[in-house]
């Protein structure tokens, strides 16, 4: 990969990030979020929580997360059931206040890196009872029995996921929740929505930007729910759930106004829906990608529809969590201008 004289990558001086943020790619201070700093976590998202630092346009944040159990299942011969405390699950920090956003801008968040915390070593993959894409649930109800409940330690490096003797996983890490405050509402941590939350979307990684609604003064920016690694799917409803140190930079896009989050990579742009059904989420998907399209791309709104149909990419984050969430995507070489 080509870096500038930065780090960075090369591509992001191109980025949206950084030719509309109000930094200008320009590097700012950096901001510790540990525990100490934390306090107590978050674990719904909203406007009414206290605020646990200030951060300008450009700034870079490191940021000490706790996995979504919050480190409660420690053994494999813990039973979830006994353990967890529903909802009080996907512990989030935050909520960081962004200077200058106010509603109507977008705020975007760089991922730099995520890297296992030192002092919180492994990972924990396990089977909760009323809780997966093949089992039945509060929002699915079935008659069948739960599922028994399976609790996987997993050893995790920078470099690999040691499932077990058989299989080794590569580790690939990405941002389960990630999220600007909702206008009025305090939304489960859980929950995907309009705001982000848990689309628990593989390619929120490093090396990518993610842009967020700003709906509240200050955007209000929670960070949680860190995965090694996870199927598109996310089929069991439990990736393996980590302790991470995760590095952002965060931008400020001012009059940017988003319905919906949205991704850029080095290659392709991507539009995130969450719904339920599944196919609504597709379409809010698509649907966004197609005003992106029209709007910043300068495409006809029936020509971008009929090319998505040829070269459009669906990737599927979830369809576990009380919404489902689905990224449409298309390759920048189809959005060059002649």
């Amino acid at each position: 990969m080509t870096t500038n004289r930065n780090g960075d990558p090369a591509w992001l001086a191109d980025s949206i990030m950084f030719r509309h943020g109000a930094a200008k790619g320009r590097p700012g201070a950096t901001h510790v979020l540990d525990h100490e700093v934390q306090g107590k976590y978050n674990y719904t998202i909203g406007p009414y929580s206290e605020p646990v630092m200030t951060v300008a346009p450009g700034d870079r944040i490191v940021i000490f997360t706790e996995d979504c159990f919050e480190g409660r299942i420690r053994e494999e011969t813990d039973k979830p059931s006994e353990i967890l405390e529903m909802p009080f699950i996907n512990p989030q920090c935050g909520p960081i206040m962004i200077e200058g956003a106010e509603k109507g801008d977008a705020v975007a968040v760089y991922i730099e890196s995520i890297r296992p915390r030192p002092d919180r070593p492994g990972g924990t993959c396990c089977l909760i009872q009323e809780f997966g894409g093949l089992v039945g649930t509060t929002y699915t109800a079935m008659l069948n029995p739960p599922l028994p409940e399976i609790v996987k330690k997993i050893k995790v490096d920078e470099k690999h996921v040691y499932w077990s003797e058989r299989v080794t996983l590569p580790y690939k890490p990405h941002i389960g929740t990630l999220s600007c405050s909702p206008e009025i509402d305090s939304i489960n941590a859980l929950t995907p929505d309009q705001h982000g939350g848990n689309m628990d979307m593989p390619d929120i990684c490093p090396g990518n930007v993610v842009f967020l609604p700003v709906k509240v003064p200050g955007a209000r920016l929670f960070v949680g729910d860190c995965h090694a690694c996870q199927g598109e799917g996310e089929v069991c409803g439990v990736a393996v759930e980590h302790a991470a140190i995760v590095t952002v930079r965060v931008e400020l896009l001012k009059g940017w106004t988003l319905a919906w989050p949205r991704l850029e990579t080095e290659d392709f742009i991507m539009s995130i829906g969450s719904a339920r059904p599944l196919e609504d989420a597709m379409r809010i998907a698509y649907r966004d990608l197609v005003y992106w399209m029209e709007k910043d791309y300068g495409f006809d709104r029936y020509d971008a529809y009929m090319l998505l149909s040829q070269v459009g990419k669906a990737k599927l984050g979830n369809f576990v969590d009380p919404k489902y969430t689905i990224g449409a995507a298309v390759d920048k070489k189809h959005l060059a201008m002649p």
